[in-house]
């Protein structure tokens, strides 16, 4: 019972920041140790039906709810007060990072390393220099369905990828705020095709992403780590003034702080 109430708060965590631009829901579900339960659960649900649907049902619920309550407010705190906010989130994923070295399993330092944390940065810095597009624009409702369906198929690789922000996605999309609107108001024509899409692409991407993870999991790691470096860079607003260097400094540490504090009572769990 404790498993399945912690995989709905970091479902809710997921879903609260995963559509605030830059901030990846990969990257959140990687640094919260459950990013890899949701890879094997997508991928193996044939074989294990009950099982990966009880955790996908739990977690998606979660992950609701925080889109659709939290998602609003943490948007209009960044629009106030910017810099603390995002230093918050670079706190956050500066905690995380430790596990997922871990989970690189790095024993000695090899060039090649350094090579591929630099390619997860260098795509992430080009996904960035792309010009924004408009998917939504159409008045055919036939067009206007496969283009949300396209859409969220693209968007579904952002959201499996950790380090790559699906909301900055929506953004390169011409569709961030329209979603924002749709979801804070369930308007389910937009959000039913838009969700097909992104299932579908989840379910066609999650297999090939969990096998690279199992065969080559030095460089995938080290990739994805490099994803989330160059996020960092994204959502870094500047150095803040002296006025507003000890509440930054102080938010910061908060973040890297809280979930430090999750891993750890995450584990003792286990």
């Amino acid at each position: 019972m404790k498993d399945r109430f912690m995989i709905g708060i970091k479902g809710l965590f997921v879903g609260s920041t995963m559509l605030v631009p830059g901030v990846s829901g990969g990257s959140m579900a990687m640094i919260l140790g459950v990013y890899d339960r949701l890879i094997h659960a997508v991928s193996s649900f044939r074989k294990q039906k009950k099982a990966s649907l009880l955790f996908l049902l739990i977690f998606s619920i979660g992950a609701i709810i925080g889109m659709v309550a939290f998602a609003r407010p943490i948007l209009a705190a960044i629009n106030r007060w910017e810099k603390p906010m995002l230093y918050f989130f670079i706190g956050i994923v500066a905690g995380g990072i430790p596990l997922m070295v871990k989970k690189a399993q790095l024993k000695t330092f090899q060039f090649t390393y350094i090579i591929y944390f630099i390619i997860g940065i260098v795509v992430v810095v080009l996904l960035g220099m792309l010009p924004g597009m408009d998917v939504t624009s159409s008045q055919n409702d036939i067009l206007h369905i496969c283009l949300l369906l396209v859409a969220g198929f693209i968007s579904a690789i952002a959201l499996v990828l950790p380090g790559i922000s699906v909301s900055y996605m929506l953004l390169l999309l011409g569709m961030y705020d329209t979603t924002m609107q749709a979801i804070s108001r369930l308007y389910l024509p937009y959000l039913i095709p838009l969700g097909i899409g992104v299932i579908l692409g989840i379910i066609s991407t999650t297999k090939l992403l969990e096998t690279l993870m199992n065969r080559y999991t030095q460089s995938t790691y080290l990739v994805i780590l490099g994803f989330v470096a160059g996020s960092v860079f994204e959502i870094l607003p500047g150095f803040p003034s002296i006025q507003e260097l000890w509440i930054c400094a102080f938010a910061l540490l908060a973040g890297f702080c809280i979930i430090m504090m999750i891993l750890k009572f995450d584990k003792e769990e286990c």
